[in-house]
């Protein structure tokens, strides 16, 4: 007869059998099969949630194949209508607690594994076959467009994330800088969510008077190009906007946009370093290595070029999921206190933009 602990709790208690003794192998062995059970369980836990998110998402991809058909382009991305979808569910239905985890997981997790991969479809060679003028002028009016949007939007009454979202977005690269720059920061979903709203309705409209705006200005067909690619969001919207001005437009649009993707990188990285204390003390989290470490191998050429669409594509898909979770994850009474002030920051920052576009189109006489 001996004492042992039976139960996992602070009480001992007498046993009246005698039981062999227990290996240091043995027990690590038990833990180590607890610890699989544990992560085992914790996975089929989140696969509701992420299953909504991808049934979702799958929704929204579907609605602009059937857009870009009916109306031979895709004036709101996968990636909007995802987010809207989600919004309109959540409107009408709260998902309970066989959702929400696998949803949180979504937005956080899938969102950070997306911004990674994005890294793979940098490359900063033909961003250096373009000469140092260029490039500096277009990180200039970067830096310049973002510091005023953020401003714009604090005397507007937004909130620090709300109007860091905004000017991103606006500055750099539209929904693809806001959802980068979410993470890192710590924005709810409702500010994601209202702030990808604003700047893909807005981003629409430039899209449809950049033509007649450029002609307008009478710029040349380069000054057209520098000008659309200084001031519209994603890049297929640059494409559609300087099609019809013309190849020269489209080539010159497409590199300068590049070049403002590029931009994506710095500010993360010095966002991260500036909310580092407020995260954990984790300076840099790893998603943002990931990415700079994926762009530096495609810029070296070490990524072979077979797995740089896989990865491209892989990116989408999953930005297009963690923006349906946050879709879902929306609080409209948030929104609600913030729309009006929200929609006039964007206006206020793409008119900056816009005038800032058209100060470097001059200053470098193209």
């Amino acid at each position: 007869m001996y004492w042992c602990y039976s139960d996992g709790r602070r009480k001992w208690l007498p046993m009246l059998v005698t039981l062999p003794p227990i290996s240091v192998a043995t027990a690590h062995a038990n833990t180590v099969d607890l610890n699989r059970q544990s992560r085992s369980k914790a996975a089929f836990l989140l696969l509701p949630g992420i299953g909504l998110c991808v049934a979702v998402a799958a929704a929204g991809y579907g609605l602009s194949v059937l857009e870009r058909r009916a109306l031979g382009r895709a004036w709101l991305e996968g990636l909007v209508l995802a987010i809207i979808l989600g919004a309109l569910i959540r409107a009408f239905w709260r998902p309970d607690g066989r959702f929400v985890q696998g949803i949180a997981f979504s937005a956080h997790y899938l969102l950070e594994a997306a911004v990674a991969m994005l890294g793979a479809s940098i490359s900063l060679r033909a961003v250096a076959a373009a000469g140092p003028i260029l490039p500096a002028a277009i990180a200039v009016v970067v830096v310049l467009a973002l510091s005023a949007a953020y401003l714009a939007g604090r005397a507007l009454g937004l909130r620090h994330h709300m109007a860091l979202l905004i000017a991103c977005g606006n500055a750099i690269c539209g929904n693809s800088a806001i959802a980068a720059v979410a993470p890192v920061i710590g924005a709810e979903a409702a500010d994601v969510a209202a702030a990808i709203a604003f700047t893909a309705l807005l981003g629409v409209g430039v899209v449809i008077v950049m033509p007649l705006g450029a002609s307008l200005l009478g710029l040349s067909l380069y000054g057209s190009g520098v000008f659309a690619g200084l001031t519209v969001y994603a890049v297929p919207q640059v494409l559609a906007a300087t099609a019809p001005m013309g190849a020269l437009a489209l080539q010159v649009g497409t590199l300068v946009k590049l070049v403002r993707v590029l931009m994506l990188g710095p500010i993360v990285l010095l966002l991260s370093l500036a909310t580092g204390q407020r995260r954990g003390g984790q300076l840099v989290p790893w998603f943002i290595l990931a990415f700079l470490a994926l762009a530096g191998i495609r810029s070296a050429g070490l990524l072979p070029p077979v797995a740089q669409a896989p990865l491209a594509e892989a990116a989408t898909v999953l930005t297009v999921v963690s923006m349906a979770a946050l879709g879902l994850l929306v609080d409209y009474a948030a929104i609600r206190r913030v729309g009006v002030r929200a929609a006039a920051a964007v206006t206020v920052s793409l008119s900056i933009l816009a005038l800032l576009a058209v100060g470097a189109v001059k200053l470098l006489a193209v």
